[in-house]
């Protein structure tokens, strides 16, 4: 059969012009990482604010990254993100390596 009436269209153009965009907003994203004990038996954690990537599936991804990077769980609370322990050093190693450069 041929292709007598089909027009392909590349989308890798589009693609590829959003990336700065984003690239951009997190050198301008100011975040706080703090540690604190919280919960039952002050178990610590670590807390980062700030952090605003996008909808709740963008989130949970970047969540799972960090959270085979730093080696430890985590949680979504509202736009924070939770990891469990002390957790600091790596999650500001892991952020600077995604390329947010404001910590």
């Amino acid at each position: 059969m041929g292709k007598k009436n089909w027009i392909e269209f590349d989308n890798h153009e589009n693609i590829f012009q959003e990336k700065p965009k984003e690239e951009n907003f997190k050198k301008i994203l100011k975040l706080n990482i703090s540690k604190q004990k919280k919960g039952k038996k002050g178990k610590t954690i670590t807390l980062i604010k700030g952090l605003r990537i996008g909808n709740e599936t963008e989130v949970k991804e970047f969540l799972k990254k960090m959270k085979v990077f730093c080696g430890t769980g985590g949680t979504v609370v509202g736009e924070d993100i939770q990891l469990q322990g002390d957790m600091v050093s790596k999650s500001i190693e892991f952020l600077r390596k995604e390329g947010f450069q404001n910590l």
